[in-house]
């Protein structure tokens, strides 16, 4: 029997329970979970059967992993397409040095990490980057899914494919010391192209140019990852319905409130589904060889404040017609319109990656 006495009335009136039996088919390792009165054990059992498709397993990503790995969500698809490097244990909670100095995919080793402390749920590691080619492959059969990914591009790609098929998913981002949450339930709550109608023109923030806490980082997944248990054990009532940001740093918080869709949103309302068909993401070309192109058009880039942001990740050099960013292996040629030419590569997954982190997407 496993037992917990609360020191005053204002704990049991908070959800906590007094000397409460275990049920006898509820594991030993979530009985702390159980005697939430949230959770309880019928709510446990919900999280057993659950299935859950983790889009970019970075830092957000890998947190709210290792988050709802221990609370015991049944089946975890991490789907991620980079590969695990020194710079992310700053802030990439899943992986060790070992992971780093084997290049081993993050999806892998996130996957090998979750089964060394539980071994009784299931992690299904998906090596891919999500395109409209296979979202419907990677993101079928899942109950909710949440954002762990660094880009816009692909952010719209889950929240069309969400909408359409009525998939709960949960926005999550964080850079510097700034982190972002959003729910969204779709015909019910506001979703991503209701609150964000178009992508972020010109350069965009990352955590290779403009740095991250790691605090940050993991004060957002825990807030993604206990929306995520609420909406698993049917808590519906409790979740919040608006755009939460924080910033851990200057101490500010703000909400906006997105409890009902926008009229006229072009997703949920529309149900134009454009980056579902490839219409709202870069084109990408092999381009000679060794090299991709990106076809970003009509993002206007500042050439004087991005060579300020990348001079300390490599070399790099512009005129008014160019930038040139060299960090081995790699070359990254970078035009006025936002189109790029990444050489050192042909691998499209990579090129992408590239582009995201040090031109922003």
């Amino acid at each position: 029997m496993t037992r917990i006495l609360a020191e005053n009335d204002s704990l049991y009136n908070k959800g906590y329970s007094v000397l409460q039996p275990m049920p006898h088919d509820i594991p030993e390792r979530y009985s702390r979970q159980v005697l939430f009165q949230g959770i309880g054990a019928e709510g446990q059992q919900k999280l057993a059967q659950a299935r859950v498709a983790i889009v970019g397993c970075g830092a957000t990503g890998s947190a709210v992993a290792a988050l709802l790995a221990r609370s015991g969500v049944g089946t975890l698809r991490i789907i991620d397409r980079d590969y695990v490097e020194l710079s992310n244990l700053q802030r990439q909670t899943l992986f060790d040095e070992s992971d780093a100095a084997e290049s081993l995919p993050k999806a892998i080793a996130a996957a090998h990490r979750i089964a060394a402390f539980n071994s009784e749920i299931v992690v299904e590691p998906k090596v891919a980057d999500l395109v409209p080619a296979n979202v419907g492959e990677l993101l079928a059969d899942t109950h909710l899914i949440l954002d762990g990914t660094d880009n816009f591009e692909t952010r719209y790609l889950v929240n069309d494919y969400a909408v359409k098929h009525s998939r709960a998913w949960i926005y999550a981002a964080a850079v510097g010391s700034y982190g972002v949450t959003l729910n969204v339930l779709p015909g019910q709550t506001a979703c991503l192209a209701c609150i964000f109608p178009d992508s972020p023109t010109g350069m965009v923030e990352t955590c290779e140019t403009a740095g991250i806490l790691n605090s940050a980082v993991n004060l957002i997944a825990s807030i993604e990852a206990t929306e995520a248990l609420k909406f698993l054990v049917g808590a519906h009532d409790q979740i919040r319905k608006t755009l939460l940001s924080c910033d851990v740093w200057h101490n500010d918080r703000a909400e906006i409130a997105a409890s009902h869709p926008r009229e006229g949103c072009r997703a949920c309302g529309k149900r134009d589904f454009v980056h579902l068909a490839g219409e709202g993401r870069p084109h990408i070309t092999l381009c000679g060889r060794n090299s991709v192109q990106i076809h970003e058009q009509h993002r206007p880039i500042d050439f004087v404040e991005l060579s300020a942001r990348l001079q300390p990740h490599g070399t790099v050099r512009h005129n008014d017609f160019v930038l040139k960013f060299w960090r081995e292996p790699h070359e990254i040629t970078l035009f006025p319109d936002g189109r790029a030419i990444i050489k050192g590569t042909t691998d499209t997954a990579v090129a992408r990656s590239l582009y995201a982190r040090f031109v922003g997407s």
